[in-house]
């Protein structure tokens, strides 16, 4: 009998018989069970005495569409057989890009769009492509590929060429993530290993998934941006635990001169608790050695998010041995961001950040003062951080200043994002950067207290 016959004769019999489902003992669903099967009997017996004698089944159709059914219904499990023979079965595809227009007031404007983080653009003393506030993880490509197997195992692959959390360390690499996840006891108890981007703070990565353009100061300079390794992920209750062993930054042992060799693993962690539909908090940390020398770093994030509001924060302090100009480098920051929808298709969010960096002339994980031509340590122009400058009128020339002490950091933030489709958001961003001494170097070759940026994207996902 053909899928459509079936179909149809269920449904007769359950019009007749709406009883079954209510017998209220054992005896009187037996003999509604043996009335069942002498009516389905009774129909089939119909059905193939109306196929030999060439007539058309009932219930309004004739025998080609019966036929039309059939035939589709075949095409389907079909298809669905094709699928998994050629392994696309549970494969979902992703990708989002966000060609955006930067204007900062020391450099002016420009389009950028897959520049990359080699910072070979322009002049090296204000290198555009390097990584920087202005050139975060904006600007980029992306395409996911994520499958789950029947017996559980997850692979993840995500492409993003120039721009990836790989870029400034695995020079060529278009990688973002490359990693499989084994469901060991149980699916909620799980081995994640490969490449697997750091996990830390309130924002993402993708510009499709916050409302701002930039991102904030803890997630641009106080974190990492990937390992290769191993992890444990353990969900239990409203509890997701991330712990893992592995390479900081690096996708192998690596020797870098000057700065040394990056083979000892770390240990890095979050945790999250799901306070329930709108809330949550988490932590993370990494404890180990970058190229040698000890990094610790610490945050707590969380977010509350209902009707139109949206509210996220993140702590963080840290620690890098020989990290500043003059010693060990220290921070501790805060961002908070508060977004409210206008309408169902209109965001207005703030955010503000502030690090405090003063300790040993200034220096941080994602920012290493640089130096002047007799190899003194200046600021790092381009993002703030580093020794104080000052004028020194009798050579006419800017050094750092004497009394030692680094730069504190704070960026002011609004931006306006419109849903202009399903897939497609407008980005308008006004972003003000500043220390509590000069620190951001212009062309004119002198050092400034604060820097403006203006940028606009247009992100486009599926």
């Amino acid at each position: 009998m053909s899928v459509w016959k079936r179909t149809a004769l269920a449904c007769a019999v359950t019009a007749i018989f709406p009883g079954v489902a209510l017998a209220q003992s054992n005896e009187e669903l037996l003999k509604e069970l043996k009335a069942l099967q002498a009516r389905v009997g009774e129909l089939e017996k119909k059905i193939e005495a109306a196929d030999a004698n060439g007539g058309s089944p009932q219930w309004g159709m004739t025998r080609d569409q019966v036929h039309e059914l059939d035939r589709v219904a075949v095409q389907v499990d079909g298809q669905s057989d094709a699928m998994e023979a050629h392994g696309l079965k549970d494969l979902k595809i992703s990708g989002m890009m966000d060609p955006t227009y930067v204007w900062t007031q020391s450099n002016g404007g420009s389009f950028a769009f897959l520049n990359g983080f080699s910072g070979k653009g322009g002049d090296l003393s204000y290198p555009n492509d390097a990584f920087g506030y202005d050139n975060s993880y904006f600007g980029q490509a992306m395409i996911d590929f994520q499958k789950e197997t029947d017996g559980g195992t997850r692979w993840r692959l995500t492409l993003a060429p120039q721009k990836n959390a790989s870029s400034g360390y695995n020079i060529g690499s278009i990688v973002h993530e490359a990693s499989v996840s084994v469901a060991l006891t149980d699916p909620k108890t799980r081995l994640w290993a490969g490449q697997i981007p750091d996990w830390s703070g309130y924002e993402y990565v993708w510009s499709n998934q916050q409302p701002l353009i930039s991102h904030n100061l803890l997630f641009d300079f106080t974190i990492p941006s990937f390992y290769t390794g191993a992890a444990l992920d353990l969900t239990r209750g409203n509890w997701e635990t991330k712990l893992l062993v592995g390479n900081l930054n690096a996708s192998r042992y690596s020797h870098v001169p000057g700065l040394g060799d990056n083979s000892a693993p770390v240990f890095a962690y979050r945790s999250d608790y799901s306070m329930g539909e709108y809330s949550g908090l988490g932590f993370a940390g990494i404890n180990g050695k970058s190229f040698g020398n000890r990094i610790d770093t610490f945050e707590l994030d969380g977010y509350f998010i209902r009707g139109d509001w949206t509210l996220q924060g993140q702590f963080g302090i840290g620690r890098l041995k020989n990290g500043a100009a003059n010693g060990d480098a220290k921070w501790a920051g805060l961002s908070g961001l508060v977004g409210y929808n206008f309408t169902p298709r209109f965001k207005g969010t703030v955010r503000a950040d502030y690090i405090k960096n003063d300790t040993n002339g200034g220096g941080i994980f994602g920012s290493a003062p640089g130096t002047d031509g007799n190899g003194n340590p200046i600021a790092d122009g381009h993002n703030g951080f580093g020794p104080k400058m000052m004028y020194d009128s009798e050579s006419g020339v800017w050094v750092a200043d004497p009394s030692g002490k680094g730069l504190n950091r704070y960026a002011l933030t609004t931006g306006l994002s419109y849903l202009f489709g399903a897939s497609t958001t407008l980005k308008l961003e006004y972003r003000l950067d500043g220390a509590d001494g000069p620190a951001f170097l212009f062309p004119d070759g002198n050092y400034k207290k604060t820097n403006q940026m203006l940028s606009t994207s247009v992100v486009v996902s599926f």
